[in-house]
């Protein structure tokens, strides 16, 4: 399968489990009459809604440029992590609200929570699996939106296990005011993560740097090369899975134009080899001493 096809099937999978999960975490709340199953629908339905999203970038992404997008439609994925990274900010809060309704006004409403038992494990199962997959795609596509789906779903997981682990220990021990506090630890947890995504995404949107790591990799490469006299200047960005390098290299004066475009061939081969999915812009110009 072609890795566009493949991120493609991905954010549908996704989809299709959200709203699986959605309908069997309402039809569990209502039958169960557990607060903190309804509000964890409510978190699954935020998943949903970043899973839709992230289909549409994932499918704007992949389309050349154009004469509107000259450089492409990169930057679709980072605008859907970043959304992606509010709903998950939005679903904490969110869960905090609802446990902090608890805690503090004793609303402890789980007349017959087997039910929600089974379906908030059921959840856990299916969102591990289709997490997993989705990181896998990410990581081989370098797609920032799926990554950002698959640590939405992950979050999930955390979510889910807390009402899970909430509900055994109201059947067996009716302490109901434990549901409240393991549902504020598990939001603290998914705060976290849109907070990460939240910052990862903003700076590339803004044309933040690559990667220290990145940079590191491509001045080896210059450093390397005994022919380049200096780098005058560097830099780079990223937009969605590629990433942008723009470099000024300084040769001396008296080499052919041929040879220096030779050489700037050869670099950017090599930075491609070493950084994957890039963009690379080489300028060369004669090395002086003025």
């Amino acid at each position: 399968m072609k890795i566009e096809a493949e991120k493609k099937f991905a954010a549908a999978l996704s989809i299709i489990s959200n709203a699986v999960i959605i309908g069997l975490k309402i039809a569990a709340g209502i039958v169960s009459g557990s607060i903190s199953i309804i509000s964890e629908a409510i978190h699954s339905i935020s998943d949903f809604l970043a899973s839709v999203l992230t289909f549409f970038a994932v499918t704007r992404s992949a389309e050349p440029a154009d004469k509107d997008h000259p450089f492409g439609h990169g930057k679709y994925e980072d605008m859907s992590g970043f959304i992606e990274g509010g709903l998950i900010i939005f679903a904490g809060l969110y869960i905090i609200y609802e446990a902090g309704q608890k805690l503090f006004f004793g609303y402890y409403t789980n007349s017959n929570p087997v039910v929600g038992i089974y379906v908030m494990a059921l959840a856990v199962i299916a969102n591990f699996l289709v997490s997993r997959y989705l990181f896998y795609v990410a990581k081989k596509s370098d797609s920032i939106s799926l990554f950002a789906d698959a640590q939405h779903l992950s979050t999930d997981i955390y979510s889910s296990l807390g009402v899970l682990l909430g509900l055994l220990l109201i059947k067996f021990t009716g302490m109901t005011i434990l549901d409240p506090i393991i549902a504020i630890i598990v939001a603290l947890i998914i705060l976290r993560a849109g907070f990460s995504i939240s910052r990862e995404t903003l700076n590339n949107l803004l044309d933040g740097s690559i990667s220290t790591e990145d940079i590191t990799k491509i001045e080896e490469i210059l450093h390397n090369n005994p022919v380049i006299k200096g780098c005058k200047s560097l830099r780079g960005r990223k937009a969605g899975q590629c990433k942008e390098i723009e470099i000024t290299l300084l040769f001396n004066p008296d080499m052919k134009l041929a040879c220096c475009h030779n050489i700037c061939d050869q670099i950017e081969d090599e930075i491609k080899s070493s950084l994957g999915n890039v963009s690379v812009i080489i300028h060369a110009e004669p090395e002086t001493n003025c």
